[in-house]
């Protein structure tokens, strides 16, 4: 599986791509299709983003496994300065740079992939990368649907974790304090958020905080874990994401569509219910019913590919 954490189907081909970005920084993907696809042929394609912190190998890869099978040609990718895509110093996030990579996909699909139809490519958002795929859709009309699972809007720190205005100027202040320190050690700090070697199952995890322990029964165990997936971000990565919104434009995605899927036990629901009032039509707020955040990370009974493969045939037609 070389650290992939679902086994490739039989009837699915992978393959690993590089290209750059138009900052010039290479990104890492990995292209999927059926072993049946006709190459002389065009097909529509799927970009799949990863949770904020994840690399391609998690649940995207299990995303492209399943919609390669259903007729699409699937793109997967590491964010720059993350997993073997490039960047330094490592794990770095930038809101601006991480909706541009889904823009970045969208260059290589268009010029250097034959068998794609350039004219119908659409885009999966997972968590974090929701809002990214959101942000570059708002601004490249190439990208011509919008999914996100599960989405998270990093961008919108502040209201996401609801912090009155004295504590985000707290956090302000002890962050450009550590960006004095980081240029004092000569790099910046970044502190690991998941073990080297993962847990077996969730039973052998430490008890926390609610939220903490469903990030961990995932990312912590065998389940989920990648090595390239264990430090998330630089402490003042935060910085950036105070200062920009990935949702100011949502209403210039229309008369484009976006699906919004979430789960009825998803702490982030509240974050797609957001989103999907700021849109404008054509829209869809789909709940999966039992189902919390993570499971549709990587759970194919609850994971809907039934409703994405319908909303991007029709939509990408």
């Amino acid at each position: 599986m070389a650290g992939y954490i679902t086994e490739l189907d039989e009837n699915v081909v992978r393959e690993h791509v590089r290209y750059n970005n138009r900052y010039g920084i290479a990104i890492a993907a990995d292209i999927y299709k059926s072993k049946q696809l006709d190459e002389t042929k065009t097909y529509p394609a799927l970009i799949v983003g990863a949770p904020y912190g994840g690399v391609k190998e998690q649940g995207p890869c299990v995303y492209a496994n399943e919609l390669a099978q259903r007729g699409f040609v699937v793109l997967t990718f590491d964010q720059v300065y993350m997993g073997e895509s490039g960047g330094e110093p490592r794990n770095i996030s930038s809101p601006e740079l991480f909706a541009e990579s889904f823009s970045a996909a969208v260059d290589y699909l268009g010029v250097k992939v034959p068998y794609v139809d350039r004219e119908k490519i659409g885009v999966i958002g997972i968590c974090g990368s929701g809002g990214f795929a959101l942000s570059a859709a708002s601004v490249d009309p190439r990208i011509k649907a919008v999914a996100t699972s599960v989405m998270y809007d990093i961008s919108g720190g502040r209201i996401m974790f609801g912090l009155p205005a004295e504590v985000i100027e707290q956090q302000k202040a002890k962050l450009a304090r550590k960006r004095w320190s980081d240029f004092e050690q000569g790099q910046p700090e970044i502190i690991p958020g998941y073990p080297e070697v993962p847990f077996e199952t969730a039973d052998d995890l430490p008890e926390t905080d609610p939220l903490t322990n469903e990030w961990n029964r995932f990312y912590a165990v065998k389940r989920g874990h990648h090595v390239n997936a264990r430090y998330g971000f630089t402490t003042t990565s935060m910085l950036s994401m105070m200062q920009f919104s990935c949702l100011q434009y949502i209403h210039e995605i229309s008369p484009r569509p976006i699906l919004f899927i979430t789960g009825d036990r998803a702490h982030s629901k509240a974050f797609s219910e957001k989103a999907y009032e700021m849109a404008t039509e054509p829209k869809e707020l789909y709940v999966v019913e039992d189902a919390e955040h993570i499971d549709l990370y990587d759970r194919i009974d609850r994971i809907p590919f039934d409703k994405l493969e319908s909303f991007f045939k029709e939509s990408l037609h």
